[in-house]
């Protein structure tokens, strides 16, 4: 019966697949593909790690994951049975084993006996353990920060756009006086008023704004006359109105703060 590591390595192999492809297709190093080929299955990560890495890679390479799960669970930690380490690790070069002719081209540390046995001086030695990522995919990470980067410059572009074009409500008009046609009439302060002046329709409902804002002293707001208009202060004494060069006061009674000035 074959174990994990040979399945592995068979399948691979009979796709032309090298562990360099394999580890770039899978986004998983390549020396780990390589101990588990090998049977090796301690990789200095959690088991949970382990178990993803080694789906992943069954996955990939069409095998039934859930036999190499269930067959791996079925080793129990440290009962996995080693292999001879494969010749081929990145790509399709065999960097195993010095040449005899040529012993200055290969000259890897020698290992502790303890780690590897003799037979096998001069193999491609995996990274030290500290160097393992024990985090999520730094790619991954990557990628939904630049979606969420995305998001916020999308938000804010949404608030300028409603802060240029759509501010203030739609049925109060700014507060800069709109074009004067026709008709006019002055209003002028002689001490700071709000004034709303609003066209009269033809039923005495409320029309289009002719103005609303602040009038303060000193200053005349001119504003048109097309008709009949209704014009509200909220202290009508501080408010004088201009009429063909004549100013005249609202003449409104205490309490009431909106007034109608007739026709031209």
């Amino acid at each position: 019966m074959q174990t994990i590591g040979e399945r592995l390595e068979e399948a691979r192999k009979k796709k032309g697949i090298s562990i360099r492809e394999a580890a770039e297709a899978t986004k998983i190093r390549g020396d780990y593909l390589q101990k588990f080929e090998g049977n090796h299955f301690d990789i200095g990560l959690t088991e949970i790690y382990t178990r993803g890495f080694l789906r992943t890679y069954a996955n990939y390479l069409k095998l039934p994951a859930d036999r190499i799960i269930n067959d791996y669970a079925a080793l129990g930690r440290g009962e996995s049975r080693p292999r001879q380490p494969n010749r081929e690790i990145y790509g399709r070069m065999d960097i195993s084993v010095a040449s005899a002719e040529a012993p200055e081209r290969a000259a890897p540390a020698p290992e502790p006996a303890a780690e590897a046995p003799a037979s096998n001086r001069g193999a491609a030695r995996p990274r030290p353990a500290s160097t393992l990522p024990s985090g999520p995919d730094p790619a991954v990470v990557f990628r939904y920060l630049k979606i969420g980067g995305a998001v916020v410059i999308v938000i804010l572009l949404a608030f300028i756009v409603k802060a240029l074009f759509f501010s203030g409500s739609p049925s109060t008009p700014r507060s800069a006086t709109p074009s004067v046609r026709g008709p006019t009439f002055g209003l002028v302060a002689l001490a700071p008023v709000q004034v709303t002046v609003r066209k009269k329709n033809a039923d005495g409902t409320d029309g289009e704004f002719l103005y609303s804002g602040l009038v303060t002293p000193g200053e005349t707001k001119t504003v048109s006359r097309p008709g009949a208009v209704y014009i509200e202060a909220n202290i009508p004494e501080n408010l004088m109105l201009e009429i063909n060069g004549r100013r005249v006061a609202m003449g409104l009674p205490p309490g009431v703060t909106r007034g109608e000035l007739p026709p031209p």
